[in-house]
């Protein structure tokens, strides 16, 4: 089987590299000269672990290949898949402009049957949008089929996500293209992955009730992690009773300065829109919103409540990822919060593993990259951890105490044990857990003790 996936972005990549590693001939498209050339080098322009490895290995096996000729990719494809951007508006809306775009070319190279599948996260009514656009705009009077296939890849993650996915949604109005879009995951039948089948316009709400609902988890925790402070819990206990109730689950239950990346704060704002454009008021969800933005504010609070007035206070800050295993710093709240500190007159310095080159790009005013968390400590008035990488839960606190101007660490991602920095000699300030708390854990069930024997 032929396909195409056009948009070589986060989506657009990893899902055409991991079809052609399924065995299928895969064109990936983009209008971006520079980057297709880089991606015929294997040159992988996003931080994805285990990504560039696959892509090498597809190209040298002619499966994958990467081109700017979209009409072409379009006619010698029987699956196009659409995953460009669809950023938000001034008003939170999903902009639809480039879907639009790319449903006008199809339309314009249609030579026979497809099956056009959007893998971009798009409001309810885009399939029947598409239909519109390409039943008007195409010169003959070839039959398509328009399917919705969400992604629902985690940055990290996403080779493994796609592998190995907890299910595969399909929205269509034909079996035909229900068929087809099954022989495409045939693999993903042999470890048994679910399989929803639907409409189309159920599909499209599928994705954004989704992360909503994920995003709902994470400003949950945050608000509990606030009354935790006031009434003296462990809001890492608290996180822990609760995951361990199958019908709640342990994900996303983790305190910290809240949610960013590319998908829950735009996914929440478009569904509060989605809503209201029909007539209701998505209460909890624009709620959630609402505490996500609060929550950086805290956050803040609690950076100048540790380090005292900013103007000249030299900050350092551990992470500018929104979240570990990935560059992106798309509403990172990492960036968020450095921005702002900078803004009220704090010098930063700066490391996260994989994000320097974007924070780079971004970043305005007094900040220092530096090359380890050890150079980040150097000098610094403060440590903010703010990116749970892996490598800052093993620093030598030792050596970031000799470092530090004060041995001040705000750790806003509750990598470190209240009890052991206090002992330590650190000011320590985290989110949710006093000064009183300690790791604790859950190994399973007490055992009874048993009785001496004489």
């Amino acid at each position: 089987m032929n396909i195409c996936v056009i948009g070589t972005g986060y989506v657009g990549l990893v899902t055409g590299t991991c079809f052609a590693d399924f065995g299928v001939n895969v064109s990936c498209v983009d209008k971006d000269a520079g980057k297709i050339e880089m991606l015929k080098k294997g040159e992988i322009p996003i931080f994805e672990p285990g990504l560039k490895e696959l892509v090498d290995k597809n190209i040298n096996e002619k499966r994958l290949t990467f081109t700017t000729d979209l009409s072409e990719a379009i006619k010698k494809s029987l699956v196009i898949f659409i995953a460009v951007g669809t950023p938000p508006k001034g008003d939170g809306s999903a902009d639809l402009c480039y879907i639009e775009e790319v449903a006008r070319t199809i339309a314009a190279n249609l030579n026979g049957y497809k099956v056009i599948v959007t893998k971009s996260t798009v409001p309810v009514g885009t399939g029947k949008l598409i239909e519109g656009i390409i039943e008007k705009e195409q010169d003959g009077e070839h039959k398509f089929d328009v399917v919705s296939n969400p992604e629902f890849l985690r940055e990290g993650s996403a080779v493994e996500d796609f592998m190995r996915p907890n299910r595969v949604v399909l929205g269509a109005r034909s079996e035909q293209a229900i068929a087809i879009m099954k022989d495409l995951y045939s693999p993903l039948y042999l470890i048994e992955t679910p399989f929803v089948i639907t409409d189309i316009e159920t599909s499209e709400l599928i994705k954004y009730a989704s992360n909503a609902f994920l995003a709902t988890k994470v400003s949950f925790i945050n608000e509990v992690a606030t009354i935790c402070e006031r009434v003296g819990a462990d809001v890492k206990m608290v996180a822990k009773g609760m995951g361990l109730d199958n019908r709640i689950g342990a994900k996303f239950l983790h305190a910290g300065p809240g949610y960013g990346g590319s998908c829950f704060p735009k996914d929440t704002m478009a569904i509060t829109k989605i809503a209201r454009s029909h007539g209701y008021s998505f209460r909890i969800v624009e709620a959630v919103i609402e505490v996500n933005r609060e929550q950086r504010e805290r956050m803040l609070e609690k950076i100048k409540g540790l380090a005292g007035e900013l103007p000249g206070k030299q900050i350092g800050i551990l992470g500018l990822a929104f979240k570990p295993n990935t560059d992106d710093i798309r509403e990172s709240p990492a960036m968020d919060i450095a921005e702002r500190l900078m803004g009220e007159g704090a010098s930063i310095k700066a490391y996260d593993p994989a994000a320097m080159d974007n924070a780079g790009r971004s970043m305005r005013g007094q900040v220092a990259f530096c090359t380890d968390a050890y150079e980040v400590a150097d000098g610094s008035d403060a440590l903010v951890i703010l990116t749970e990488w892996n490598q800052f839960r093993k620093l030598d606190l030792g050596r970031v105490k000799k470092l530090l101007k004060a041995p001040k660490i705000l750790d806003l991602r509750n990598v470190y044990d209240p009890s052991t920095m206090k002992r330590m000699g650190f000011e320590y300030v985290c989110v949710g857990r006093g000064e009183k708390h300690s790791e604790l854990s859950f190994a399973g069930p007490l055992k009874s003790p048993v009785a001496k024997q004489e």
